[in-house]
């Protein structure tokens, strides 16, 4: 077992998802309609964005949909203009996130930038032939959204939706909890820092670091739990060194600027 066993194992994982999940990210769209609403606009995928924290997969990227059924739209002026009407739609029971506060402002804030900066269409934000770095900052200028979301969008854009970026051995994995687990597992990283597993994406993967985000999230959220791993069903069980006793601790919420 070594680390170009595991870079290997991980590739191969990244390149039957994307080949197999063309339209859908592994499980996390499991709701027709609201997988059919996020595939159908730009601006449902980018608000989809702003719901990936603190939320199961499912429930987050439902986000979008279920917002546009208690408004009864999704209208970007509206959305920029009835900041009350938004929070209310966030807060009525069941709440539709855990942070009714600052989600409520993100979405507004959203829906303000893409009317000021991309004629009210999100698709602007990574137009075809755009370079990956190009689309990555301008995803980080929006209240919400820092490296962890803008890399995982890119991703998503370009593995599963089907973006022709440029740039893509620019790209990298998420600074999430279930990719830095499975990186300290399975040795790639010793240090648990944002710099230590995007050196490590980049040298298991240098054409395309981002190909193995995807497989590595889903690892680490269904077999590389952070107790009672499966490692015996895990897709890298037989290459991996099982640092078991080795776990990523959870983060904060970024909050949003004025």
């Amino acid at each position: 077992m070594s680390e170009r066993d595991v870079a290997r194992a991980l590739r191969e994982h990244g390149e039957e998802l994307a080949s197999a999940a063309a339209a859908q990210v592994g499980d996390a769209f499991t709701w027709p309609p609201a997988d059919a609403f996020l595939k159908s606009s730009a601006n449902a995928f980018l608000l989809g964005v702003l719901f990936t924290q603190g939320l199961p997969a499912e429930r987050a990227w439902a986000g979008p949909y279920l917002l546009s059924e208690r408004l009864g739209h999704l209208d970007l002026d509206r959305l920029a203009n009835e900041p009350e009407a938004v929070r209310a739609a966030f807060a009525t029971a069941p709440a539709l996130h855990r942070f009714v506060q600052t989600l409520p402002r993100w979405v507004s804030s959203a829906a303000r930038r893409l009317l000021d900066d991309y004629e009210g269409d999100a698709a602007g934000i990574w137009p075809s032939g755009a370079h990956v770095l190009d689309v990555t900052e301008r995803l980080l200028a929006f209240d919400g959204i820092g490296q962890k979301k803008a890399a995982m969008a890119v991703e998503l854009l370009v593995r599963h939706f089907g973006v022709q970026l440029a740039g893509i051995d620019c790209g990298t994995v998420a600074y999430d909890v279930h990719v830095r687990r499975v990186f300290l597992r399975t040795g790639l990283i010793d240090k648990d820092t944002p710099d230590e597993v995007r050196r490590a994406a980049a040298r298991v993967c240098p054409e395309a670091p981002g190909l193995i985000d995807l497989p590595t999230w889903l690892i680490g959220r269904e077999t590389c739990r952070p107790k009672r791993p499966a490692c015996e069903r895990c897709r890298l069980g037989e290459v991996c060194p099982r640092h078991v006793d080795r776990d990523a601790p959870g983060v904060g919420v970024r909050r949003a600027t004025s």
